[in-house]
């Protein structure tokens, strides 16, 4: 644990963030990786998993029939799958492995009841996914206007 401990840690999406919230956090993650063309997952699964990206590039899609369309990349330091965030907790896109890529994968359920029983960790938590999630709409439709 110690190890994965430090990974958390020194993870740019919690610089700053208190010991004692870094260390609740850790109890909720695990290192995974994903090879080249494989799918963290699908649009419309459930969000049973957050995943911050340690290296690697991942392609965030949207599902049209007969294809798929890329609406941005995120790699190293971004986040993939914050829809573990708001019911009905459903993936709205898919997310594709372009490269091989490793990860720190949080257990959603974990996370939630983490956030909901201190509520200071879930307002840090929001902080920290709010300008994200702000960032990704505007891409979104910075690809829409462009498309």
């Amino acid at each position: 644990m110690e190890g994965l401990h430090r990974i958390v840690a020194g993870h740019s999406f919690f610089a700053g963030m208190a010991e004692e919230h870094i260390n609740v956090l850790t109890g909720c993650a695990k290192n995974v990786r994903f090879e080249p063309e494989e799918y963290l997952f699908h649009e419309g699964d459930t969000a049973d998993q957050l995943y911050l990206l340690r290296a690697g590039t991942v392609a965030l899609e949207v599902n049209k029939p007969g294809a798929s369309i890329t609406i941005q990349t995120v790699g190293e330091g971004e986040i993939v799958g914050a829809s573990w965030l708001v019911p009905p907790y459903r993936r709205g896109l898919s997310a594709r492995a372009v490269d091989l890529t490793r990860a720190l994968a949080f257990d959603a359920a974990c996370l939630r009841g983490k956030c909901e029983a201190d509520h200071d960790l879930g307002y840090e938590m929001m902080k920290r996914f709010l300008p994200i999630l702000i960032q990704r709409l505007r891409a979104a439709r910075r690809q829409i206007l462009e498309g």
